[in-house]
């Protein structure tokens, strides 16, 4: 004889009990997110507006009873959605505040189109990068190398290099003699300056992404379009790995 199956043994099954419906799964707030909404509270509890200054770090993190890096994550969060902006020697000024229920929406939303920027920053500046080295002229490597010297410099004393790395991959762009690739790299210019924020804000990643732009120039300069594509890839590849995205899968 067969042995009996649970279902033939227990009889007639009754229908489930409907469990009870809950909503969309609760994401946790991340530490940093949290900070940052405590700083924008401050921002507005103290009618703070564009162009004051939040104290230095060391003393935020200490009355918010943080870490210098957690405290450094929040602000580069807030920097990359135009609340605040991290200036060096000058401190962390107000940009433009937003309301405080509003801040981890807006972070979130910022990480989730992260891989879209990146993946068209590396198609577009590639072949830039490849263009530049065909169609570059003196100036062009003039102003290639001007925003070398400005990156280094800032990094040297102390600074993420932000401004130098825009003026590089600008004078890039110009070099690639091609105007319907500067107006779509115009047209994404915020966001990438987003993604530029929050990459050079890693630990050792402005001297990294120095040595990316020095390979990048070098290979314009020696006219090897092939050289520059693969540089550029690489560039982009590297300065694309950010905490955002790597907390936010």
């Amino acid at each position: 004889m067969a042995p009996m199956t649970d279902s033939a043994a227990s009889g007639p099954v009754a229908d489930p009990i409907p469990g009870p419906v809950f909503p969309q799964r609760l994401t946790r707030t991340r530490l940093y997110e949290q900070v940052a909404e405590q700083i924008t509270t401050w921002i507005a509890d103290n009618g703070l507006g564009a162009g004051d200054r939040l104290p230095p770090e060391r003393e935020l993190a200490t009355r918010l009873g943080v870490s210098r890096a957690t405290l450094s994550q929040a602000l580069v969060a807030l920097e990359v959605i135009g609340v605040v902006a991290v200036r060096h020697g000058d401190g962390t000024v107000v940009t433009g505040p937003l309301g405080a229920t509003r801040i981890v929406e807006a972070i979130r939303s910022h990480a989730d189109r992260l891989p879209e920027v990146i993946e068209t920053r590396d198609a577009l500046e590639t072949k830039i990068a490849a263009l530049a080295a065909t169609r570059r002229t003196d100036d062009d490597l003039a102003r290639i190398d001007d925003a070398l010297t400005a990156m280094a410099a800032d990094i040297e004393a102390g600074g993420r290099g932000v401004e130098g790395d825009e003026r590089f991959h600008g004078a890039v762009t110009a070099a690639a003699h091609s105007l319907l690739l500067a107006r779509l790299m115009d047209e994404i210019a915020d966001l990438i300056k987003e993604t530029r924020i929050e990459s050079l804000i890693q630990p050792g990643r402005p001297r990294d992404s120095l040595a990316g732009h020095q390979a990048i120039a070098d290979a314009i300069r020696a006219g090897d379009p092939s050289a520059a594509s693969t540089a550029m890839h690489a560039h982009v590849a590297m300065v694309s790995d950010v905490a955002l995205l790597r907390e936010h899968p």
